[in-house]
């Protein structure tokens, strides 16, 4: 008897520790060598990074630009932005989920207590009515032979990283919009300042030409174009006055807040614009990604789900049990025998018409969808790095353009107003002078909104910079002790 119960109980532990879902191996891609423009990938083929280098992977990558009210609003946004809040949430029900699911491998309890009258007995009538009084205890136990619960346990898990990397990509885009519409702020600020200093240098010159006027000195047709100028500049300003407030609303809301009106410590001007970038190695993207470490986690998920699919096609086994008191009673159902009930279940499908192995198919062509979702991700991310570098690489050298554009327009500008003020040159000539020194001055703030902000897209596409080298360890210790069970 003992070799025949040690025998089932062997069987029993072969069995459990059958599954249908195949481990996770990764997805292979394909990863260039180098990012088609960088300039410094023989320094990152090569792993050779300086001491200076290795501090600054350890900053947050928004600290580059030096500027402390820009952290304050990013941590300000990280804690109150609603969406971040709302991804905390995803994750405490996806860990909940987690441990429902962990939980489907225990054997379940519950208790039954009844008091009841009658004269039936089994389902057969008697002579006398009676009292009947029962308490049990009961369990219930389906054996995971196949790993059909092991799969959900494990899905579970990586839905539970995956949402995770969900909150990570979150927060990622946040600072990103914030940062950026810090930098859109500053440029519609400098906007405001060049048009109201235009508009006050403008209304001076018209006030001249009026008083040149009136004396007969200059034709009404030079009033008129002064005029013009004057309004012009005098429309560009509640235009980005509107913008500016505008623009305030909208960092408001991205920290959290409601609308309000913020004071930079810097302005646009005295941002650094010329920043060294070292961007790493195109196979790095990959683990730091956060959009794609959560597609991965997909891929697990699914896989498992394979697993359970193919699992409901199996019979399964379940033991239940039953112990408690029966009496007619009430005062003497202590003194009664136990009553108890051992049963063991054997359930499984016949003939199903082909459903559950249709529903096998369907979890299969499932992966296959995540799988073609996890490609398209990295290759759009690789799209986005490309697209954030050659911005750089391009916006620095219009940066570059367009102040010299400046310090010529500005001179040209007030060369022509001498020479018309000598009488050697027209009116108009120092007008168009005039409104290429404005025009320049706007290009140049846009030019360098547009530098910065691009700065901020490549962090993005990096999936946030550079993270610390704890933080990297600990995400693939994860990834790995996830892959493993």
């Amino acid at each position: 008897m003992k070799i025949r119960s040690i025998l089932y109980i062997s069987i029993l532990s072969i069995l459990s520790a059958c599954m249908f879902s195949k481990p996770y191996n990764g997805t292979p891609v394909l990863t260039p060598d180098a990012y088609r423009f960088s300039d410094i990938q023989e320094v990152e083929k090569e792993r050779l990074k300086t001491e200076e280098e290795e501090e600054y992977q350890l900053l947050s990558w928004w600290e580059i630009f030096n500027d402390s009210y820009l952290d304050t609003l990013i941590v300000t946004a990280l804690r109150n932005n609603r969406n971040v809040l709302i991804a905390s949430q995803r994750i405490e029900q996806a860990r909940k989920q987690q441990s429902i699911t962990k939980k489907d491998l225990r054997p379940k309890f519950g208790t039954q207590l009844q008091a009841g009258r009658g004269n039936f007995v089994q389902g057969l009538p008697g002579d006398d009515a009676f009292n009947l009084y029962t308490g049990f205890v009961s369990t219930s136990w389906e054996l995971d032979i196949w790993g059909k619960f092991r799969s959900l346990n494990r899905a579970a898990k990586a839905n539970l990283l995956g949402s995770e990397y969900a909150k990570r990509a979150i927060q990622i885009s946040l600072i990103s919009d914030v940062a950026t519409s810090y930098f859109k702020l500053l440029e519609l600020r400098e906007l405001l300042r060049i048009s109201e200093s235009t508009l006050s240098s403008r209304d001076s010159s018209t006030n001249l030409i009026q008083q040149r006027f009136d004396k007969g000195i200059v034709a009404e047709i030079d009033l008129n174009q002064s005029q013009i100028q004057k309004a012009i500049a005098a429309g560009a300003v509640p235009l980005y006055k509107r913008q500016m407030y505008q623009q305030e609303n909208a960092l408001s809301i991205l920290i959290g807040e409601n609308p309000r009106g913020f004071l930079p410590e810097f302005e646009l001007y005295e941002q650094e614009v010329m920043i060294d970038i070292p961007e790493g190695l195109p196979s790095e993207l990959l683990s730091q990604r956060p959009d794609i470490l959560q597609a991965e986690q997909q891929i697990v998920a699914q896989n498992y789900q394979i697993g359970v699919a193919k699992a409901n096609r199996i019979p399964a086994i379940s033991l239940t049990g039953l112990l408690g008191l029966a009496s007619t009673e009430l005062s003497s159902i202590t003194d009664s025998w136990p009553a108890w009930n051992i049963l063991g279940d054997f359930t499984g499908p016949i003939f199903q018409w082909g459903q559950l192995k249709d529903q096998v198919r369907i979890e299969e062509y499932r992966l296959q969808e995540t799988i073609l979702n996890y490609e398209q991700n990295v290759l759009v991310a690789f799209q986005e790095v490309e697209d954030a570098l050659i911005g750089i690489e391009t916006l620095k050298d219009e940066v570059r353009a367009r102040e010299d554009h400046v310090r010529a327009a500005s001179n040209a500008e007030m060369l022509s107003r001498f020479r018309y003020d000598k009488g050697v040159t027209s009116y108009l000539e120092f007008l168009e002078s005039q409104r290429q020194a404005f025009d320049a001055s706007l290009s140049l703030a846009q030019t360098k909104q547009q530098l910065l902000s691009n700065y901020v897209l490549l962090y993005k596409a990096l999936g946030g910079g550079w993270i610390s080298p704890e933080e990297k360890s600990e995400a693939e210790q994860a990834a790995q002790e996830n892959t493993k069970e």
